[in-house]
């Protein structure tokens, strides 16, 4: 995983090449301004070091107590001696703050509003005494042209940061300014480093390990990227992850309008069916009701029929016409029809009788055989006989002797009318 860099220079690069193989260290950072923006420590920070961090300026110290709780986070200024000093701050500016009067009066010749405010000054060496326990790995001090002043509230005979990392221009410009406290650290058993344009490097003559890797520029060998672009990237994938979930969401939407539209069809298509079924039942309704008056009507003139039927087989003139119309009835039930029938049973029961005698048989079929037209009548009447036996096996119910006159129609029709009127009965 690449380093992400804080720092303005990217001092922090440089510092975790020298020193990020070591868990846990500690760090001092003089004029810390930010807990992220430009900070030296919060790559370190991040990776488990805690240290002191001094920040006169009671609105970046705040920040500090907030995202710092494992640092000492003091609100003070660092200096010769302990006591009070005037601060001068370029509100406009993140990070101008200087106790030094000459560079406020650069910045207001520069057009810059200059705000002056009074903080306490503790010493280094007595900020050391109370808070520090073990190695510091490094101090950093960055006062804007205060640095002398800060180098000589420093006990480095008792406490010795392996690294020294020290602005080393003019507010604001190129022009370096080391050589007014150089000598409070070459004096001091430190060796010089390195020169980023901005800062000076120091090692401590006990750790002169550190100095090869301190002798280059922050490079690509060092894998490590500024976090304003890890914070770029990490929006970017946010807005990747946002932007595929909104075509998700986007697809779903589109899917559901389908299903949408599909249930609008369906529904469309319901109304029509329900709208023809409606139809429909109207139509029914009115065949319902065309029928059932015809139904009445039918009833009607069946009653009506009955009665006439029956008002006239009660008539007087009915009864006396009944001799007359027995003799003049045709069909089976007429007077030919009765002696015919009387004649076929009396043959068949000749028939039946003789063919019972067995000589009498004998003696008759020679001559029956002997004469065609009397075989022929003979097959007739057997003929005969069978059909009627038949006949009157399949023969219907009997007709009731009250109807036996009336045409086969007539008989038809009140059959039908008794068997429509039958449940009305019941």
């Amino acid at each position: 995983m690449s380093f992400i860099s804080y720092a303005q220079n990217s001092e922090d690069v440089l510092l975790w090449r020298a020193l990020g193989h070591i868990p846990n260290g500690f760090y001092i950072d003089v004029g810390a301004n930010d807990p992220v923006e430009h900070s030296v420590t919060k790559a370190f920070y991040d990776a488990g070091w805690t240290g002191i961090s001094i920040e006169p300026l009671p609105a970046f110290h705040q920040a500090f107590l907030e995202q710092r709780p494992r640092d000492v986070n003091l609100a003070i200024a660092a200096g010769a001696v302990d006591g009070e000093l005037t601060l001068y701050d370029v509100p406009a500016v993140r990070g101008w703050a200087s106790p030094e009067q000459s560079v406020a009066e650069l910045h207001r010749a520069e057009g810059h509003e200059v705000a002056e405010l009074t903080v306490p000054v503790r010493t280094l060496a007595s900020v050391c005494e109370e808070h520090v326990h073990g190695e510091i790995h490094f101090l950093k001090i960055d006062v804007e042209g205060f640095e002398g002043e800060v180098l000589r509230g420093m006990d480095f005979a008792r406490w010795r940061p392996w690294v020294l990392v020290i602005e080393a221009t003019l507010p604001n410009s190129r022009a370096t300014n080391h050589g007014a406290w150089e000598h409070l650290v070459l004096g001091q058993g430190y060796r010089y480093a390195w020169f980023d344009g901005l800062n000076r490097y120091y090692v401590a003559e006990e750790h002169a390990e550190l100095l090869a890797q301190l002798d280059i520029q922050p490079n690509v060998f060092d894998d490590f990227i500024p976090h304003h672009l890890d914070k770029a990237w990490l929006q970017i994938d946010s807005l990747r992850a946002d932007s595929a979930l909104a075509w998700a969401r986007a697809a779903e939407l589109e899917q559901a309008a389908r299903k949408a539209d599909a249930l609008e069809e369906q529904c469309r298509q319901l109304r029509q069916q329900l709208r023809d079924s409606e139809l429909q039942a109207q139509q029914l309704e009115v065949q319902t009701q065309t029928l059932t008056a015809q139904l009445h009507d039918t009833a009607a003139w069946g009653k009506d029929l009955e009665q006439r039927l029956l008002a006239m087989l009660a008539s007087t003139s009915w009864r006396i016409t009944a001799p007359l119309r027995f003799v003049a009835r045709r069909g089976p039930d007429s007077m030919a029809g009765i002696a015919r029938r009387k004649a076929k049973g009396a043959a068949r029961r000749g028939l039946r009788w003789l063919t019972s005698r067995e000589a009498l048989r004998r003696a008759v079929l020679p001559v029956v055989m002997r004469s065609p037209r009397l075989q022929a009548l003979v097959a007739s009447t057997l003929s005969a006989a069978k059909q009627a036996v038949a006949e009157g096996a399949a023969a219907g119910p009997a007709v009731p002797h009250s109807l036996r006159e009336l045409p086969q129609s007539a008989r038809d029709a009140l059959e039908q009318l008794r068997r429509a009127y039958e449940p009305d009965k019941e």
